[in-house]
């Protein structure tokens, strides 16, 4: 069986992750099929890495472009593949192989006031719509994200599986004492801090959590810092208008985007991890840091109840005092804090990129007919 996946996503934050997760498991279980990867230039050397089984192909289209409509099922036409994986919404029109898609969330059509314009809403919707329509099988990673396909789009229920997302072997690892004091030194932590790892998206909900961050100090939590760690402040102004607003410049940092290694440092330098979204497909930063041993609060909407279960504070992301609540409820309670600790790795252990990419493979096969 051949299967193509389009991989020009493998450095991406969120999607990148699933990728490389997908690419890197299905190279241990698999050494018989073939695997075709739509690469960007800069990547075609990543086959080569996988297993004799895996060989790259040069997709030079951009992601959501007019391009790519036409030279992905060129591509697919000239290479056969028995199935397509298209590890976004994205399916294009022409494409006439066997496909999977995965739609990792609705978040699109949830907030639209949060893309540029309507036309992008339009794409996204009439994309993702084309996607779930037109392929043979849809993948996504939570029931929740299963409940706003069905929501919005008139497929069968029985078309849609949930295959979890979980933690990189990179973010698993203890890194020796010599590393962490090394982080610690390189972005001088010598007091308490509350973390946050995510995108930079309005979503996020990161302006909420500023006016959190700014309440919770003005008790016995004067000393607290706050990083937050993602792409680019720039693409949110109103993050830094915030951090002014609430004079909390000198106890507000914003490191940008980290390697696994410096995040696992600080995941487990952290006295908290805080993630107060409004719309997660998964969430995966909460159950990083869960794997971390580090406690967590999130929000108590879309996925993530059902990512943390029992192992984190659940905090309604709408009400800035909630937020306010469950962070000084867990730094002022060191047994609280112990026991999400506790219960924080045993649920991380629930997830596994190893049994995700053992069902994504049955169903290629399924897909593909030899199943």
């Amino acid at each position: 069986m051949r299967v193509a996946i389009d991989a020009r996503k493998l450095h991406d934050f969120g999607i990148g992750t699933y990728i490389r997760n997908l690419l890197r498991h299905l190279a241990r279980i698999d050494r018989e099929n073939e695997y075709v990867l739509l690469c960007q230039e800069s990547d075609m050397g990543v086959a080569a890495t996988l297993g004799e089984n895996f060989r790259a192909v040069l997709e030079p289209a951009d992601n959501y472009s007019i391009a790519e409509q036409i030279h992905v099922p060129w591509v697919l036409m000239r290479e056969k593949p028995d199935v397509y994986h298209a590890p976004h919404y994205v399916l294009p029109v022409a494409v006439r192989s066997r496909s999977v898609v995965t739609i990792h969330d609705c978040i699109h059509l949830m907030f639209p006031q949060y893309l540029p314009n309507r036309a992008a809403y339009a794409y996204a919707r009439g994309a993702m719509w084309s996607a779930a329509r037109r392929s043979d099988r849809i993948l996504t990673v939570s029931e929740a994200s299963k409940r706003d396909i069905l929501h919005f789009f008139n497929v069968p229920p029985d078309k849609i599986s949930v295959v979890y997302n979980a933690i990189d072997e990179r973010i698993w690892e203890e890194p020796p004492p010599e590393d962490i004091a090394r982080v610690r030194e390189r972005f001088q932590l010598d007091q308490r801090f509350v973390l946050y790892a995510g995108t930079i998206k309005p979503h996020k909900n990161l302006v909420r959590l500023i006016e959190a961050f700014a309440q919770l100090r003005k008790g016995e939590f004067e000393e607290l810092k706050l990083l937050i760690i993602g792409d680019e402040i720039s693409k949110l102004p109103a993050l830094r208008r915030a951090v002014h607003s609430y004079k909390l410049h000198k106890h507000v940092r914003f490191l940008g985007f980290l390697p696994d290694e410096t995040l696992a440092a600080l995941y487990r330098l952290a006295s908290l991890f805080v993630f107060p979204s409004l719309y997660e497909g998964f969430g995966l930063p909460p159950l990083e840091a869960m794997a971390s041993g580090t406690p967590v609060v999130t929000s108590n909407v879309s996925s993530l109840p059902e990512v943390a279960g029992d192992a984190a504070v659940l905090v309604d992301p709408y009400d800035v005092s909630s937020i306010v609540e469950g962070m000084r409820r867990v730094l002022s309670d060191s047994a609280l804090a112990n026991e999400l600790r506790r219960k924080g790795l045993i649920r991380a252990r629930d997830f596994s990129w190893e049994r995700s990419v053992a069902r994504t493979h049955e169903i290629y096969q399924l897909v593909g007919g030899r199943h």
